[in-house]
């Protein structure tokens, strides 16, 4: 609402008053409608002023409801009861480890967290989603799924909450859509109008996303995002083989991204023609060794399909074959692999490397990522916490990010044995989340 907009702007001028200093800003009114304003009680001390009128404005936004005249005193208007959920809310363990998230611990895994509640049909303790919203609406605008999956789990005491708040209304924008939010919406409404309708009948939003692309400019963004959260299928692969040819580079690049995480799709094919030729396996006499050859250049072709003879985002210290390589190990499906060597991929890693392991390991994984193959992501995890390479900061990255991925019920929990100080600090760092992770999803069970 307008009063609810201009008491935020109230607010956000108190911090900048505060931030500049007293002696150089004036402290801002403070008007609370239906509250009259006493000039009397107004202290002469500019920082004292501040302060009451934070404490003011503070006291008024928990209060969550107008205050209105009545006879010779004030008396809060009476709140609608939030409407039944008959969802459970989780269990009493799973809300203290939302708690702990939310205090700081693993924050990053806030998504995966909220992806197994809906998936469960449970919701957020009711003590939480305040904080639960309010660490959303200051994170969501580079996260803009964890805005989704907060008001799905939130459920109708979020909806309830966010009526109240204007600094939550993201949370009805994404539940109660209108008729014409595609029409007139802002960015974020016009996204929970087409991931709804994307959830709802993958065609139709297929088919408005083909009809809005020629004007939609920046939001192609938004609508592969869309695409990548909801269902990519390989009736998307028509629009996504024509996005490698528009003039954007990220748009290019968010295709390719998708097309390679495809299953069967025309760009893995093509990705696992060029990487056939990249590694065998050779049993010569001082044994079963994995010979590696990167590719000799980066063709126009290769480049379409999101390959870049850049380095940027790969290991600083690679050669420009080398990055080529980790480039097409990236894109290739993973099946590639076990079909040519007729071994699994535990067997694969097995196979000595030499000086190779370190782009194999960082190639091989952000494929098992984007193809988000269990299998693979775990013979990885497992291959770096039994001493793999993870020596370089790049290698580090990435086993940052599978212990964050793979399953930790099929993960190895412990690793060589000896004191923690003599076990490297990424692999502490690795199985520190894994054991969250496996004891977070546990306790959603209960």
């Amino acid at each position: 609402s307008r009063l609810g907009g201009t008491a935020v702007s109230e607010w956000q001028d108190l911090v900048t008053a505060s931030l500049i200093g007293t002696e150089r800003a004036e402290v801002p009114a403070a008007a609370v409608p239906g509250l009259p304003v006493r000039a009397d009680a107004v202290p002469g001390d500019p920082a004292e002023l501040l302060l009451d009128r934070a404490a003011l404005l503070t006291v008024a936004r928990r209060g969550g409801t107008p205050i209105h005249p009545a006879g010779s005193g004030f008396q809060a208007e009476p709140l609608s009861a939030a409407e039944p959920d008959p969802a459970p809310a989780v269990s009493p363990a799973a809300g203290r480890r939302l708690a702990r998230m939310l205090g700081g611990e693993h924050p990053d895994l806030l998504a995966e967290w909220l992806s197994a509640v809906v998936a469960r049909d449970r919701r957020v303790p009711p003590r939480l989603l305040p904080a639960l919203l309010d660490r959303v609406r200051r994170v969501s605008p580079s996260d803009p799924e964890l805005r989704r999956l907060s008001a799905e789990a939130g459920g109708a005491r979020a909806r309830w909450l966010a009526r109240l708040n204007p600094d939550w209304t993201f949370v009805t924008a994404l539940t109660e859509p209108g008729d014409d939010t595609w029409r007139l919406g802002g960015k974020s409404q016009r996204r929970a109008y087409l991931a709804a309708l994307r959830a709802r009948d993958p065609a139709a939003a297929r088919e408005l996303i083909t009809q809005s692309w020629a004007a939609a400019g920046p939001e192609r963004i938004m609508f592969l995002s869309v695409l990548a959260n909801q269902g990519l299928s390989l009736a998307d692969e028509p629009l996504l083989e024509a996005a490698l040819d528009e003039r954007d580079a990220d748009v290019r690049g968010w295709a390719a991204h998708l097309l390679a995480r495809l299953p069967g799709s025309a760009l893995g094919q093509r990705m696992a023609r060029r990487a056939a030729g990249c590694l065998r396996i050779d049993r010569g006499v001082r044994g079963t060794r994995l010979i590696v050859t990167p590719p000799a250049g980066c063709d126009a072709a290769m480049r379409r399909d999101g390959v870049t003879s850049r380095r940027g985002g790969g290991p600083a210290e690679v050669d420009g074959r080398t990055h080529l390589l980790h480039e097409v190990l990236a894109r290739t499906p993973l099946r590639t692999w076990t079909g040519q060597f007729g071994r699994t991929p535990e067997q694969i890693l097995a196979v000595p490397s030499g000086a190779w392991a370190p782009v194999l390991f960082t190639g091989w994984s952000r494929a098992a990522m984007a193809q988000r193959d269990q299998n693979w992501m775990i013979a990885l995890t497992g291959w770096a916490l039994a001493g793999g390479p993870t020596g370089t900061r790049f290698g580090a990255e990435t086993l940052r990010q599978l212990a964050r991925r793979a399953d930790p019920a099929r993960c190895a929990r412990e690793t060589t044995a000896g004191p923690a100080a003599e076990i490297p600090l990424p692999i502490r760092d690795a199985i520190s989340v894994l054991r969250f992770r496996y004891d977070m999803l546990k306790e959603l069970e209960l």
